[in-house]
C-alpha cells in the first residue's frame, strides 16, 4: 500500500500544465478510458452532474480559439485587476491562445444543476460544482497517467462554449480542457509547489497512521 501510494505520487508530481502542444493525434481509446475514469468520481446524491463534450474538428477548434481570445483580450485589457495581472506575470500568460487550435483534443466540461426524468419532472442536483470539479481532477490524472499533457483553460465568461459544443443553456460551462502531447520544444514556468507542512494540518492526537 505504501509503495503504491509512493508510485502514484511520483507519477503525479511530474504533471505540469503546458501551453505548447504537438498536433500529433492521440489514440481515441485513451480519451475514452480517461473519461470513463472521470465518470467514477463521487458526486452529491450520486447524480453525476457533469457532461464532457469532445472535439477534434479543426473548424470547431478555430471557432473556440477566436471566441476565447476575444474574452481573454477583454479580461487582460479591462477586467483584470493589477494584482491579478501581477499574479499571472510569472506564468507568462496573455490573451493569445494558439494551443486551442494546435492541440488535437479539446474537452468542454459542463455542469448540470438539474435534470428532467422520463416523465418530464425536474430534479435538482446537489453540489454540482464540487462534483464536477472532482470528476475533472480524475480526468486530468487519468490523462497524465496515460502520457498526455493537459491545460485547464477558463476564459470568462464561457457562455460561448454552449453554442459551439451544442449544449443546452441549462448547463453551465465549467472548464475547457486542452489535451495532447507536449511539443518537442515545450517550456513551462519555473514554479514551486507548497510543501506538505504548508498545506496540511493535524488536529488532536496523532494516530499511528500519521506518526
Amino acid at each position: 500500500m505504501v509503495d503504491a501510494s509512493a508510485k502514484f505520487y511520483t507519477a503525479m508530481r511530474t504533471r505540469r500544465s503546458v501551453r505548447h502542444f504537438s498536433n500529433q493525434p492521440v489514440p481515441e481509446q485513451v480519451i475514452r478510458n480517461a473519461l470513463l475514469a472521470a465518470g467514477t468520481a463521487p458526486s452529491g446524491a450520486n447524480l453525476q452532474p457533469w457532461h464532457f463534450a469532445i472535439t477534434t474538428d479543426p473548424e470547431v477548434k478555430s471557432r473556440l480559439r477566436a471566441l476565447a481570445e476575444e474574452e481573454e483580450r477583454n479580461f487582460y485589457n479591462h477586467r483584470a485587476s493589477d494584482e491579478w495581472l501581477q499574479a499571472l506575470a510569472p506564468l507568462g500568460t496573455d490573451a493569445d491562445k494558439p494551443f486551442l487550435e494546435v492541440a488535437p483534443v479539446l474537452i468542454g466540461v459542463f455542469q448540470q444543476k438539474f435534470h428532467f426524468d422520463a416523465a418530464g419532472n425536474k430534479h435538482k442536483h446537489y453540489y454540482p460544482a464540487e462534483s464536477t470539479g472532482l470528476a475533472c481532477g480524475l480526468l486530468i490524472s487519468a490523462l497524465h497517467q496515460s502520457g498526455l499533457a493537459t491545460l485547464t483553460h477558463t476564459p470568462s465568461p464561457m457562455k460561448f462554449m454552449n453554442d459551439i459544443f451544442q449544449r443546452p443553456k441549462t448547463e453551465k460551462a465549467f472548464l475547457l480542457l486542452v489535451v495532447g502531447y507536449p511539443a518537442a520544444n515545450c517550456r513551462v514556468p519555473d514554479i514551486k509547489r507548497k510543501s506538505l507542512d504548508e498545506f496540511t494540518s493535524t488536529v488532536g492526537a496523532v494516530t499511528p497512521a500519521l506518526s
